[in-house]
């Protein structure tokens, strides 16, 4: 635990969750664990199980890997761990198999790299606040609302930032009049892309062209959250940018504007053209477009950052139109972070490499203070 004559800052990495994005936080747990310096820090594991339970890795032996092609899980195997929300100790009660139940040293920073609900929409910040444990990211409030589509938007709108048309329904009530969810929609013109409210990884999102295509789009949608939105669709490129917390408090970094090409039989960047058919798709990094639209997606990126109260990170999602008008798409509080994914690799044309910016973003989280701030 000490290197030289100081104890190392303690990163608890935690990955996995209850969400279909599960295997994809593992990917992203993988790539973070590998970066940490390990004369810097003591990284703990933790996995979280796709039924919820928490299991810490103390050997440090088996770490999230993708291998072989397959998806990692989290198996489950390890010893069973609870953080205690006990603000006085930060402490880890871990159940190994077979033994007594002990208590591990508290972390002194949690990298929480969970994707969906339950990991990136407040939940798990939540419990970090109550356990005054400092963790990297977005608070509670900032999680919660970039999660949620439709609060996102109504918040960046109401700032008079550019965002889409869209209407938010409920599946239940769809099924039950499909008519009223069909006169509900028209306004936004054929095609429309159909999504979650609250999902990420492209999970559930269908792209429907007439009325018969929207219902079967909002039943699929509907598996995931019984909240689905409906948007118009915009033509144009699909270009992104990173942020980054000032940790002395001026304006947040941006990173170089970065475009996500899909090719091959995607119609749009869904969940197989990001995870698993890796040819149809090609980042260009920087973006090929005017200067004057990578400073614009820039300010953009800054003010949706700071309007939604965003802390550490978040990749910030444009639509760009064939007259270079740009459009705000999402705001994603814990985006992919494998090393080769946009968020890191926008970072590494820009001057910061992948350690570097796992170390920023540490380095940031264990500057900040608990609670209110």
């Amino acid at each position: 635990m000490t290197h030289g004559d100081q104890r190392r800052p303690r990163v608890a990495v935690v990955f996995g969750g209850r969400t279909p994005e599960h295997s994809i936080s593992c990917i992203t747990a993988a790539g973070v664990i590998e970066a940490i310096d390990p004369q810097r820090y003591d990284v703990l594991p933790i996995g979280i199980t796709r039924d919820g339970r928490w299991v810490v890795d103390l050997d440090g032996q088996t770490r999230p890997a993708l291998t072989g092609g397959a998806l990692p899980e989290v198996d489950g195997s390890g010893a069973e761990v609870v953080l205690r929300a006990d603000p006085t100790s930060r402490s880890l009660l871990v159940s190994p198999p077979g033994e007594s139940p002990r208590q591990l040293p508290g972390v002194d920073v949690v990298f929480p790299v969970l994707h969906g609900p339950n990991g990136e929409d407040g939940t798990i910040q939540g419990l970090l606040e109550l356990a005054d444990v400092r963790y990297v990211g977005s608070g509670v409030l900032a999680s919660a609302a970039a999660m949620d589509k439709h609060v996102m938007k109504v918040l960046l709108a109401s700032a008079g930032l550019p965002v889409c048309r869209w209407v938010q329904l409920r599946s239940a009530q769809c099924r039950s009049d499909p008519a009223a969810a069909l006169a509900a929609v028209q306004h936004l013109g054929w095609p429309v892309f159909v999504k979650p409210a609250r999902a990420g990884s492209s999970f559930g999102i269908s792209r429907a062209a007439d009325p018969a295509a929207l219902a079967t789009a909002i039943s699929h949608a509907g598996e995931f959250d019984p909240r689905v939105l409906v948007e118009e669709a915009v033509v144009g490129r699909e270009v992104e940018c990173g942020v980054l917390e000032d940790q002395a408090g001026g304006p947040p970094d941006v990173s170089v504007l970065g475009e996500v090409v899909v090719g091959g039989d995607h119609d749009f960047y869904d969940f197989e053209a990001k995870y698993t058919d890796p040819e149809s798709l090609r980042l260009d990094i920087p973006a090929q477009v005017p200067a004057s639209v990578a400073e614009q997606a820039r300010d953009l990126a800054t003010r949706a950052f700071l309007v939604l109260g965003c802390e550490g990170l978040a990749r910030v999602d444009f639509f760009l139109t064939a007259d270079d008008r740009l459009l705000l798409n999402e705001v994603n509080t814990m985006p992919g972070f494998t090393p080769s994914s946009m968020f890191p690799l926008a970072w590494a044309a820009s001057g910061l490499d992948y350690p570097a910016l796992v170390d920023r973003l540490l380095q940031t989280a264990l500057h900040r203070p608990v609670g209110l701030r």
